[in-house]
């Protein structure tokens, strides 16, 4: 893996769990981030312009993520 995928991923994981975590404290403290953020879903989609290009798949990371921060919150 070279250096540059190596500091993207790692970029990456810090960013979703920081991400995260803040949903998570938002939606303690006002209700209803969740609910919005899941509304908001048939306008996500994938940026490729290639073969790699697949809407539902990005759709389904952040319906797992939602799910996660539900449980996490009990919303």
């Amino acid at each position: 893996m070279t250096d540059d995928a190596v500091l993207t991923r790692r970029r990456e994981i810090a960013v979703e769990h920081v991400l995260f975590k803040l949903i998570e404290y938002v939606e303690r403290r006002h209700p209803g981030l969740l609910d919005y953020i899941e509304e908001s879903l048939d306008h996500l989609g994938d940026h490729a312009r290639d073969d790699t290009k697949d809407d539902e798949a990005v759709r389904a990371i952040a319906r797992r993520m939602i799910a996660g921060a539900r449980a996490e919150t009990g919303a």
